[in-house]
């Protein structure tokens, strides 16, 4: 197991990710997150699939790190992530109490006798992986574990300069299509004017796109667009592709400072990812940062959801589209890609191609989905997420606070006024505000309740434009 270590070590610079053959790139050899420090709960296991393998995460207080195990129990096979941690601190099954220390070694067996020693078998012993935490991340190898600490973190390097001076908004969300699905949407900046308008971008902004791959290679590649975006009033923008799941557009502009847009994309299984996506700023001025901080981290979220949400669906559709038209490897002949604007989309299809980089080869995508599955929020986001959880609790219990005292107040209100004899018109008028403010009170916490619940149905860009 690894703890957090500084990534200028030597010891993250002897093997390359994806396993040393130049010809392929093995998804098994790298890093991947998989949680926000932040919101895990050490005081209980979480499960998470990487790569369509159930994983346990869990805080070993003994030892003070994360852990990661194989989510299965050496005994029956039932999941560790449905059992606890017990009072000295160890993983414990929840089927029959056998506990295993942070290294995955199997600690005790209630039901031996004195007399056996069968927990010290091998077979007794849970498959551990790798597990560091950086940059606010846990990231976990999949591969070989002597590996583990020979392969670079994929960490967001720019942040390394100055880190004191970055303001950084976090979200994360599981995604219903792939990695790789996520990693091309995002790469892609001429999506940005139409998809997300009236969101974070507008049509006016449309013009043409000029990107040009200047590196490229297994570990993955670097782009440039000399214009930039908002037709050249933000200046110069760099994109880079970590393989095989970390990218960022990079862009310096006098209006903003220095702005990257990040993504990691974790596949969980064919046709599912999450995505920790990351806007670090670095404002000239501080009075931006002041604000961005007052914000609560939940409610950003919401925002950031609607944001993901303006291409969830038709991504969903896309890809199995691509799948019938022969999937990444025929991707030339099933998109048309006329322009230099689908440059870096063609770059990590090449690249997905050249190094036999495909997660899942030969898997099936599940069942398309219903709109209302693709636009919950609960489950994809709001239940993994200790803010939003926290905020959503809160908010119920207000709201049915706020709908008691209402009814209470309207139903004590001809008793106030019966009491008072003759009010004033003054008294009438506040008796009759409480109730009708408590209502709206009601109807607002309602809707912030639902967008932890569920997403927009109609994406700003569909809206009807308001007439001047």
């Amino acid at each position: 197991m690894l703890t957090e270590a500084p990534i200028s070590s030597p010891q993250f610079n002897l093997l390359p990710a994806g396993g040393n053959d130049p010809d392929r790139f093995d998804v098994k050899e790298a890093w991947y997150p998989i949680h926000y420090i932040e919101d895990l709960d050490p005081a209980k296991p979480t499960r998470f699939t990487l790569l369509e393998q159930d994983l346990v995460i869990w805080w070993d207080r003994q030892a003070g790190q994360w852990r990661a195990f194989v989510d299965q129990c050496p005994h029956r096979l039932v999941p560790l992530s449905e059992g606890r941690i017990a009072e000295d601190g160890l993983l414990e099954c929840p089927y029959h109490g056998w506990a295993f220390r942070g290294d995955g070694a199997c600690d005790r067996i209630p039901q031996q006798t004195v007399d056996v020693s069968a927990h010290t078998s091998k077979r007794a012993c849970v498959t551990a992986l790798p597990t560091v935490v950086q940059q606010g991340l846990l990231f976990v190898y999949p591969g070989q574990p002597e590996n583990a600490t020979q392969v670079k973190v994929p960490i967001i390097e720019p942040m390394t300069e100055s880190p004191e001076e970055w303001i950084c908004l976090n979200t994360f969300r599981d995604l219903p299509y792939d990695a790789l699905t996520l990693l091309e949407n995002v790469l892609d900046p001429s999506h940005v004017p139409f998809t997300h308008h009236k969101s974070v971008g507008n049509r006016s902004n449309a013009a043409p796109v000029e990107l040009d791959v200047v590196e490229f290679g297994k570990a993955g590649f670097h782009g440039v667009w000399e214009e930039g975006p908002r037709k050249g009033t933000l200046g110069r923008q760099e994109t880079q592709f970590i393989a095989p799941n970390l990218m960022w557009h990079d862009l310096t502009s006098k209006q903003f400072g220095r702005t990257l847009t990040v993504v990691y994309a974790t596949p969980i299984r064919k046709g599912e990812c999450r995505v920790f996506a990351r806007f670090p700023f670095k404002f000239a001025s501080k009075l931006p940062g002041f604000f961005i901080k007052l914000t609560p981290r939940w409610y950003s979220h919401i925002g950031q959801n609607n944001i993901l949400e303006d291409d969830q669906i038709f991504l969903h559709y896309q890809e199995r589209y691509l799948a019938a038209h022969g999937g990444s490897s025929n991707f030339a002949k099933a998109f048309y890609l006329p322009t230099r604007a689908d440059a870096f989309v063609s770059a990590l299809r090449k690249w997905v191609n050249e190094y036999e980089a495909e997660p899942f080869p030969g898997a099936a995508l599940p069942p398309r989905l219903s709109p209302e599955v693709l636009l919950d929020r609960y489950h994809s986001h709001t239940q993994h997420c200790s803010s939003c959880r926290t905020a959503l609790k809160r908010i119920q219990q207000i709201r049915f606070g706020v709908a008691i005292g209402g009814a209470i107040a309207w139903a004590m209100l001809p008793l106030l006024l019966w009491a008072v004899g003759q009010p004033s018109l003054l008294l009438a008028v506040f008796a009759s505000v409480i109730p009708l403010l408590a209502g709206g009170v009601w109807v607002w916490l309602g809707q912030l309740e639902h967008q932890l619940n569920q997403g927009r149905e109609i994406p700003p860009r569909n809206l009807p434009d308001k007439k001047s």
